[in-house]
């Protein structure tokens, strides 16, 4: 799930996309996608910029993403 969660976090042409937009293009509730994305923080893959952003720690991040991994439908 976890990998689901950077997958379409990739997928939003943002450079710190906003939690809900994120949970909208994983078709769950900003409730549902909170814990995968606080393991994400703990575990330093990215960050919260501000209130509800969240971006990835590691640069070009989001374009890897889009080529290894599939976005799930």
């Amino acid at each position: 799930m976890e990998k689901n969660y950077l997958r379409a976090m990739a997928e939003i042409d943002s450079p710190a996309p906003r939690s809900g937009d994120i949970a909208t293009t994983m078709k769950k509730e900003v409730n549902q996608v909170s814990p995968l994305r606080q393991s994400l923080i703990r575990k330093g893959m990215i960050y919260s910029p501000s209130h509800r952003d969240t971006a990835f720690t590691v640069p070009l991040f989001a374009d890897y993403m889009k080529r290894i991994i599939k976005l799930e439908e």
